[in-house]
């Protein structure tokens, strides 16, 4: 009431957030480039608004994601639907999601308002290998919680990914093992980037 008044040139001029701030979430990587979401879907279940759909599949040698035996095959965010309370961050056993400081979410369309895995997923640094790789060789999913693991294995190389559709050979192809489709969130019918005219 006593304070001067602080009028923001928005969007020239941007306020800087606080640094717990929540906005747009991340999906979190090891230190070595796999993935820390283990599909456990505790993340959906705490959301009071319905707007995350997460679908969990099992790690094979041949194709891992995760330390662990499973991993997040299919997550989505319905940002038509989320409010931002940060419950799933808490609900997170593993840290695998967090908030990030960005805020500007606004966009033309509905469908680019439900963010998939891809879009979620935090980037690549200089020690990290995409996944999916092997597991740092004589480590465990445990010692990668320990902080033991600090950067990819040297030779490590990013594994074919059959269940999208890759070949040895590298080309894509559909991805029909993993679609992202939202059955609990979005209809059983329609993939979620289709069913937002409800």
């Amino acid at each position: 009431m006593f304070k001067k008044r602080l009028t923001e040139q928005y969007p020239e001029e941007k306020k800087p957030t606080a640094p717990r701030f929540h906005g747009r979430h991340q999906l979190n990587r090891h230190p070595d480039g796999l993935e820390k979401c283990v599909g456990c879907e505790l993340c959906a279940w705490a959301c009071p608004a319905d707007a995350i759909y997460v679908e969990g599949a099992d790690n094979t040698d041949e194709e891992r994601y995760s330390p662990g035996e499973r991993y997040g095959r299919v997550y989505q965010i319905n940002y038509l639907r989320c409010i931002l309370c940060g419950l799933c961050v808490e609900a997170c056993p593993t840290r695998a999601l967090t908030m990030t400081n960005e805020y500007e979410l606004a966009d033309r369309s509905r469908e680019s308002l439900i963010y998939t895995k891809e879009e979620l997923l935090a980037g690549l640094e200089d020690t990290m290998v995409d996944s999916p790789h092997a597991i740092y060789p004589g480590m465990t999913e445990k010692d990668y919680y320990r902080g033991l693991v600090t950067e990819a294995a040297p030779g490590t190389v990013r594994q074919v990914a059959v269940s999208k559709g890759e070949t040895a050979e590298g080309e894509g192809g559909v991805d029909t093992a993993a679609p992202q489709e939202a059955a609990a969130t979005f209809g059983p019918e329609e993939p979620a980037a289709r069913e937002v005219t409800q």
